[in-house]
């Protein structure tokens, strides 16, 4: 029992060592504050602030909650074992070994220490130059990621989804939430290719095609991201597709363009003008501190039009023929069953990237 001990003390201490890192305590203390002040009547009179606090309390719960668990088991083994004799001893083996690798997943969040890898994502993802070949293959991507925020347990909202005329999408925004979901995500943006024997041509000839993913930070608040209004022109619009009615007779559609640096927005999702607006500005914040990652620049002000990644960063080659191979540009990561990964299976990609810039 004495070496059982000793595992689990040396457990214990390094999940202290992470706790702390990652102020457990002090998001315990964040949440309990939250849960006193949703639970009043009186927030509820101002619908959207109180929204956004339950949000962020809903968030903190996601994140703390496992942490609180595995602490609560681990010191519930010590009272176990400081009382057990031999016969529980290939229990108890079983128990450390299941919360060690517990540990292992838990203390991947230490990786997550960007300005923004907490908050939520939005991710677009836009079919290259190449007409069905392009979008069925940004639609192939488009369903890898929603099978992975899937298995993640994180809910993706569309935003905008325009469907090609024959297979596939011209593009697709959706809006993911979770725990550290920026900070999972940011590795996949850039410029995705595939190599393939085309199924949309009569000779079956290899084919090369591209989309762009693109990883935006969620960031609601003006006061995140400072922007001057005067560098803003704002459209509005007639609205079309779905939406019944009242989107396509109004002018519900609004488009946002940063002047300085000529970078578009536009949404028409919501019903109203005014949701649609604050969902451009929030994407339009995503996309401009996108920006500033890329240029190394210290203020939004200083950024410069048409000096982002876009379509110049291809990151991962997707080849079905004439091999199966499926390979990170970056960090050098491949997996050799393509179909696994294009089913959800990135996580290795995603560690890879991560583990290479701490």
């Amino acid at each position: 029992m004495q070496e059982l001990e000793k595992r689990l003390a040396e457990l214990s201490a390094e999940f202290l060592k992470s706790y702390e890192k990652l102020e457990i305590e002090k998001k315990n203390a964040r949440a309990e504050e939250l849960e006193k002040q949703v639970a009043e009547p009186e927030i509820w009179r101002d619908v959207k602030k109180a929204t956004e606090k339950n949000q962020e309390l809903a968030a903190l719960n996601d994140e703390v909650a496992p942490w609180n668990l595995l602490k609560t088991q681990i010191e519930d083994l010590k009272d176990l074992i400081s009382l057990a004799d031999d016969s529980l001893k290939g229990e108890i083996e079983g128990q450390i070994e299941a919360m060690e690798n517990q540990l292992v997943e838990l203390k991947k969040a230490l990786r997550f220490q960007g300005a923004y890898d907490g908050k939520d994502a939005i991710i677009r993802i836009t079919s290259g130059a190449g007409g069905t070949e392009a979008m069925d293959w940004a639609g192939m991507l488009e369903r890898m990621y929603l099978r992975f925020f899937e298995k993640k347990g994180w809910k993706a909202t569309c935003l905008e989804r325009t469907e090609g005329e024959e297979a596939g999408i011209k593009t697709a925004v959706y809006e993911i939430t979770g725990v550290n979901v920026y900070g999972w995500l940011k590795s996949e943006h850039g410029v995705h290719r595939l190599v393939r024997l085309s199924p949309f041509n009569a000779n079956n000839l290899r084919q090369t095609s591209f989309a762009l993913v693109e990883i935006l930070p969620v960031i609601k608040a003006d006061s995140e991201v400072m922007i001057d209004d005067k560098d803003l022109r704002i459209d509005v619009y007639h609205a079309g597709g779905h939406g019944g009615q009242s989107v396509n007779t109004t002018n519900s559609a609004v488009r946002i363009t940063h002047l300085p640096t000529n970078t578009v927005v536009a949404i028409q999702n919501e019903r109203s003008q005014l949701q649609n607006k604050e969902k451009a500005m929030e994407i339009l914040r995503g996309k401009l501190v996108q920006m500033q990652l890329e240029q190394h620049a210290a203020t939004i002000g200083e950024l410069r039009a048409g000096e982002s990644a876009g379509w110049g960063q291809q990151i991962r080659n997707y080849v079905l023929q004439p091999y199966k191979l499926v390979k990170d540009t970056r960090t050098g990561y491949e997996e050799t069953d393509p179909d696994a990964v294009l089913d959800g299976k990135i996580d290795g990609f995603i560690d890879a990237y991560s583990e290479s810039t701490l």
